[in-house]
């Protein structure tokens, strides 16, 4: 019975592990300008590609529908809005995502993405790109 039993918790401990391999999951988003959370932003796996949306704004001042999204996204509420779309698992490292586009809400526009699983897939680096240049936010795991 004792072998079976440490089968079991070594199980467990594995599949906790590789549960944290993946950015599946309800994220909080911090501005990389303010510190501030912004978004609560769950992201789904439809087939191995990554999509995610806005589950909840956390800002008083956040705009209901997204009327600068130049897209099918126009006008669309932002409770719901899709704002990652096709993301997919880098071919040399599981921990990240990469190849798909992330929206900014607050200015409509889309930008490539890539995003890295950090500090023991607790925190994603979330970076988005516009010709050379990037921006980067840390969003915490909150499921």
């Amino acid at each position: 019975m004792k072998p079976f039993m440490a089968a079991c918790v070594l199980a467990l401990l594995a599949s906790g592990a590789y549960a944290q391999t993946s950015p599946v999951g309800l994220w909080r988003n911090i501005d990389d300008k303010t510190g501030q959370a912004n978004a609560e932003i769950r992201i789904e796996n439809r087939d191995g590609v990554l999509f995610g949306h806005i589950e909840k704004t956390l800002r008083k001042e956040a705009p209901s529908t997204c009327e600068l999204c130049s897209d099918d996204r126009k006008g669309a509420a932002m409770i719901g809005l899709e704002i990652i779309r096709n993301m997919h698992p880098a071919p040399s490292d599981p921990s990240v995502w990469e190849n798909g586009k992330i929206l900014d809400p607050e200015n409509g526009k889309e930008y490539r993405t890539r995003m890295t699983l950090i500090d023991g897939g607790n925190k994603l680096q979330v970076r988005g790109y516009l010709g050379p240049f990037w921006r980067t936010q840390t969003w915490e795991r909150l499921q």
